[in-house]
């Protein structure tokens, strides 16, 4: 981008406001509508405002989404010994043990657990949850065989089931990863309309022109599309896409939609 643009680009990791990252958001709402400076919008951009009253911004009223830059699936995986080889095996063991199995993954809040409560009411099954600080953790005890299952990114998971430590029964995804194509997904393994993600792009605040909008997004699909860096998000289970700004703001808007009614139907809070 800085090649492209003729510009210097500065990573400002703003720390504060927990995992919501209030203090990042706020700085850009609030910043000059002049497209010198970007967020970084991760999932907790879309489902945050769900799990916290009061929350300082709205995402569809602060922001003006850039693009879109890439998607991830997340790996539902079990330890190496299990018996279960397949999703369809793995309802059928959760609903033949109920509150027997574990699953771990983020703190509760975090993008792990929320996709985690969907398989719970997706597959409509009944697990316990254990939080960690952080998803590494869980994958060490699911290694161990302390833990049962997990949903977490393939950057996590990939070498483990690398290795042979754990063995990877689905994507989130409804549509096969192009990264790991002989994986089936949760939704043709009998979880209908599942299709959870990571996902990475950039939003200016409100009010940037549209010109500066357009001429960012173009920027960042060619090079999030380049060799080099597709390449780079190839080893960690992502695809690039460099959407448009319009497309951007679809993709956004369904996601709120999605946590919104997660969270009030399963009556998820977090401290």
């Amino acid at each position: 981008m800085s090649q492209a643009l003729g510009q210097q680009f500065v990573v400002d990791n703003r720390a504060g406001g927990g995992a919501a990252g209030i203090v990042a958001l706020t700085t850009v709402a609030r910043a000059a509508p002049d497209g010198y400076t970007l967020l970084a919008v991760v999932p907790s951009f879309t489902f945050s405002p769900a799990l916290h009253p009061n929350y300082p911004v709205d995402p569809a009223r602060d922001f003006a989404p850039v693009s879109l830059l890439t998607r991830a699936p997340y790996l539902l995986v079990v330890n190496a010994a299990s018996p279960v080889k397949s999703v369809k095996e793995f309802i059928a063991h959760a609903r033949a043990q109920p509150d027997g199995l574990l699953f771990g993954a983020g703190n509760l809040g975090s993008g792990t657990h929320l996709v985690t409560v969907w398989l719970f009411s997706a597959a409509n099954i009944k697990a316990g949850y254990v939080p960690y600080r952080s998803v590494g953790l869980a994958m060490l005890d699911l290694a161990a065989g302390r833990i049962h299952a997990t949903l977490a990114n393939a950057l996590s998971t990939g070498p483990y089931v690398k290795s042979g430590k754990l063995r990877a029964l689905a994507i989130s995804t409804t549509r096969r990863s192009k990264v790991l194509p002989d994986l089936p997904t949760l939704a043709e393994q009998g979880v209908p309309g599942y299709d959870a993600s990571t996902f990475h792009g950039y939003a200016v605040p409100a009010g940037t022109p549209a010109a500066i909008v357009n001429q960012l997004s173009a920027e960042f699909a060619k090079v999030v599309k380049s060799p080099d860096v597709a390449d780079r998000l190839s080893a960690d289970g992502g695809e690039p896409i460099g959407s448009t700004p319009q497309e951007f703001r679809k993709f956004l808007a369904a996601e709120v939609l999605v946590w919104r009614n997660l969270v009030r139907e399963q009556g998820i809070k977090v401290e």
